[in-house]
Parts: C-alpha cells; structure tokens; sequence
C-alpha cells in the first residue's frame, strides 16, 4: 500500500512541476526583459500565472518529500523523468508555446520513458538470488 502512495505522490509531483514549467513558459513570453520593467505594459495575468507556478512547485515539493517516505530513491528519481516528456509533449502539441515535433526528440522522449519503465517494473531475478539477499 505503500509503494502505491508513494508512486502517486511521485506521480502528482511530476505532474505539478510539468504544469509549473508550462506555466514559466508561457509567462515569460508575454512579460518584457527584466531592464523594461518599469517602462513597459505588465500583462497582470501573466503574472497571476507565474505565481501559480510558484505555488505549483511547492506542491510538488511537498508531493515529492511524501513519495520519497514510501519508494526508493532509485525508484523514485527515475519518474521524475516523465516530466521531460509531459512538457514536450505538451509544448508541441499545444499552439501557444510554438514548437514543433521532431524524430529526434520524439525518439529521445520514448527511450526516456521505456527506461522509467523498465527501472520501475517488477524484479525478474531467479528465486535463489532474490532468497540470498
């Protein structure tokens, strides 16, 4: 029951801290360089959402103190991975961030998530070694 807790915790935190990303992106392309600050218009929701994202990472902070009580380190280090893809995913999927697919990276993304997969699936070890330990 545990390591299911903690694997959702692991779960929420990747979720939050993708949203958190996406957020940050959106954010910065609508607000002007630091240096114009005090000359320029500030799109106060863009602010509004740059907090959000704030708030989003404390979150999965807080997400990610939670799964780490539950899941190995190495277990649970390697789902953090799955933001990697989420952000790409939905920065190339969405219009508004103004990216594009490409092989490489769609490439790149799947081996990512085979190797989440394949750290986090069921030991397959014969029974003499899995006794022994």
């Amino acid at each position: 029951m545990s390591q299911r807790r903690g694997i959702t915790f692991a779960l929420g935190s990747v979720l939050l801290v993708s949203a958190a990303q996406l957020g940050m992106r959106w954010s910065m392309s609508r607000l002007p360089q630091p240096d114009q600050w005090l000359s320029a218009h500030i799109d106060l929701s863009a602010i509004a959402v740059v907090l959000a994202a704030i708030v989003a990472y404390g979150l999965s902070m807080l997400c990610w103190l939670v799964a780490l009580r539950d899941l190995p380190l190495g277990r649970a280090y390697s789902l953090l991975s799955i933001s990697y893809a989420l952000v790409y995913l939905a920065a190339a999927s969405l219009p508004l961030f103004h990216e594009e697919f490409s092989l490489n990276r769609s490439l790149g993304v799947a081996l990512v998530i085979l190797g989440v997969i394949t750290i986090n699936s069921r030991s397959t070890r014969a029974p003499e070694l899995r006794s022994a330990q």
